[in-house]
């Protein structure tokens, strides 16, 4: 069976590519733990950008998980500053870890992106991923320069939604993004394999946010969508505290379970000053292609509802559509797999609603005292 110092040893191995340095004495490596056939330790990063984490995780497992009589590898990850190399083990009454530094408020952090454009919503399942992937198309579709950042860590969907396959490039200490029909894409997805769970706290998460922004190199863009993860959790926290946010797009279907999340999601982003450009109803219904006949399988008029409860627009009443469902599984979503559909063409009028509306919200903004 592997001791401590067994698992010690074997991470020796592993060093941060900038310092070059080993991971254990860098401080990165905390709470190792043995019980019986299974091994579990933390990862204190610190400022490591989010490929030297995703790297250094991977590796940490497998090396560890070689070990004789190890049936399993924990590893989880936090955030925080490194501690000294003899603080490493198991750090019985060790202070938790410090959070990250108050966030910037940057308008510099992403200095050439001129709209950035939160798809949240309060519940999963509703297609949040595929209207955000949709919307960012059809904004492309209009001339616009767009990108796209998969802020969902725990269920990154666009790199299968988007059909891409590479990994993210670097330059001048900075990621590339990926292209996808014509989009510039980053998710943690790319860094990650298909079947590798990511177990991050909200300091990770928050740092990941950052990074996604600060060492992405994104060049001019007109619109940033942000694909972020269902609920009212860190992501829609740490986002809302690090840029100011253009707007939200709040996805729901018409059914009342899915009715009650979202209030509670356009709750937290009213309490946290973003505006809010409107609702989409998803699968708001379903056309049988060989009677013609409309069925509300979910439900119906439950978008209009709370849009009309909150005083917001109705962005659009999307149709439950197996070709969107089969684009998106096979990488070449319905506005690039079928441009002339009635599906596609309803996204792109949510997109055109969605420009008015950050028309209209800009006029609404107070101008900024000059002292």
């Amino acid at each position: 069976m592997a001791s401590e110092q067994d698992v010690l040893d074997t991470l020796r191995g592993i060093k941060d590519p900038e310092s070059q340095k080993d991971i254990v004495a860098l401080g990165l490596v905390r709470d190792v733990a043995i019980h019986g056939g299974e091994v579990s330790f933390t990862l204190a990063f610190a400022a490591q950008p989010p490929q030297t984490k995703v790297m250094i995780h991977s590796m940490a497992s497998k090396l560890v998980g070689r070990l004789p009589g190890v049936s399993k590898v924990s590893a989880k990850m936090a955030g925080g500053t490194a501690a000294p190399a003899h603080q490493h083990g198991h750090a019985h009454g060790q202070a938790p870890s410090a959070a990250p530094a108050a966030p910037q408020r940057p308008a510099d952090m992403i200095p050439e992106v001129k709209q950035t454009i939160a798809v949240s919503s309060g519940k999963g399942g509703v297609g949040k991923s595929t209207v955000a992937v949709n919307l960012a198309l059809a904004l492309h579709g209009t001339g616009a320069s767009v990108g796209i950042i998969d802020a969902d860590v725990y269920g990154p969907d666009l790199p299968l939604m988007l059909g891409t396959r590479g990994r993210p490039g670097m330059f001048d200490n900075r990621i590339i993004p990926v292209e996808a029909h014509g989009l510039k894409v980053m998710s943690i997805g790319l860094l990650v394999g298909d079947k590798e769970p990511l177990v991050w706290r909200g300091p990770m998460i928050h740092s990941f946010i950052q990074q996604m922004l600060r060492d992405v190199l994104w060049g001019p863009l007109d619109y940033l969508v942000f694909d972020m993860p269902p609920g009212t959790g860190d992501a829609q926290l740490s986002l809302s505290q690090v840029i100011p946010l253009s707007g939200v797009v709040m996805v729901t279907t018409p059914q009342e379970v899915a009715l009650l999340d979202v209030r509670k999601a356009i709750a937290m982003f009213q309490r946290l000053n973003v505006p809010m450009l409107g609702i989409v109803e998803n699968m708001s219904y379903f056309v049988a292609p060989d009677t013609g006949t409309r069925y509300a399988i979910f439900g119906e008029g439950g978008g209009k509802k709370v849009a009309d409860e909150y005083g917001m627009p109705l962005l659009g009443q999307l149709p439950l559509d197996p070709d969107t469902r089969k684009g998106g599984d096979e990488g070449a979503p319905i506005t690039v797999r079928r441009p002339e559909s009635a599906q596609a063409a309803a996204f792109r009028e949510v997109a055109r609603r969605v420009v008015e509306r950050l028309d209209a919200v800009a006029t609404l903004r107070p101008l900024p005292t000059i002292s």
